[in-house]
């Protein structure tokens, strides 16, 4: 179904709900406006108390908004009706450090085991600057932000380090410090730009090709501004090693209940 099916007018649940149906299999960027978006990490219980040191040590890339239960796919003060193993449009599987699935549905890689790491996204601010005005054009073009592994460090916890992951949106300068002003307000979702210009500098090779997403590169006047990302546990992972874990795919976020506006500062 069309992404404008779930644009204005849509809640956290819609979009849960279309897809746990199937409805959706795209990225979420663009839906239900007002309703933070998340991203996933699953582990099992041996390695949760490390991640969640690892998360705390690098609250711009992981800020965490939400811990399951052990065993437990739900995580009530996120949103009714939520179940991790279906409500997202596509996860990501992996055992030892290597992805080995890419899956709409993981019911039946769910074990009592596990547990949910839910993680503030960029996507979430993405609403208060489309209020602005800044252009966002990969959500003008339907399609997901591009993110890029960075030469810039995660700070280690336990077994879990690797590099910093960012997503890019091309900005002419005058929006880039609006920009930066506006997600300032959003630390729960990244907050404010970590790296502006210059990609070179943070490890990043080839603007036009990142290593997740789709290829936006600036235009002709325009800037990179680069902000942390959650799709950084994915980068941990396939160099912690864990012997099992779950993800959302990048750019397929959790919608839940929750409001924008309940994780601005201001």
């Amino acid at each position: 179904m069309a992404r404008e099916t779930w644009g204005n007018g849509s809640t956290g649940r819609d979009v849960r709900l279309a897809c746990r149906s199937g409805e959706i299999d795209y990225s979420t960027a663009g839906t239900a406006p007002g309703y933070v978006q998340a991203n996933l990490a699953i582990l099992p219980y041996e390695y949760a108390e490390e991640f969640l040191r690892f998360a705390n040590a690098n609250p711009r890339a992981c800020p965490v908004i939400g811990v399951a239960e052990r065993g437990s796919p739900f995580v009530p003060s996120l949103g009714e009706d939520l179940d991790l193993r279906t409500d997202l449009p596509a996860y990501r599987v992996w055992e030892n450090g290597e992805m080995v699935a890419e899956v709409k549905d993981v019911s039946d890689y769910w074990r009592d085991d596990l547990v949910s790491f839910v993680i503030g996204c960029s996507l979430s601010f993405e609403e208060a600057l489309l209020q602005e005005g800044l252009p966002l054009r990969h959500v003008e073009n339907g399609q997901h932000v591009p993110m890029y592994r960075t030469s810039i460090p995660c700070v280690p916890a336990g077994r879990f380090h690797g590099p910093t992951v960012v997503s890019m949106r091309p900005l002419v300068p005058a929006q880039a410090i609006r920009a930066i002003q506006i997600t300032t307000r959003f630390p729960s979702v990244h907050g404010a730009p970590i790296h502006i210009g210059l990609p070179e500098a943070i490890g990043i090779a080839d603007i036009a090709k990142p290593d997740y997403g789709d290829p936006n590169p600036p235009r002709e006047g325009e800037i990179p501004v680069f902000w942390a990302c959650g799709v950084t546990p994915q980068a941990v992972i396939a160099q912690a090693k864990p012997s099992f874990a779950i993800t959302h795919a990048p750019g397929s976020m959790l919608v839940t209940d929750r409001k924008n506006t309940e994780f601005s500062i201001l």
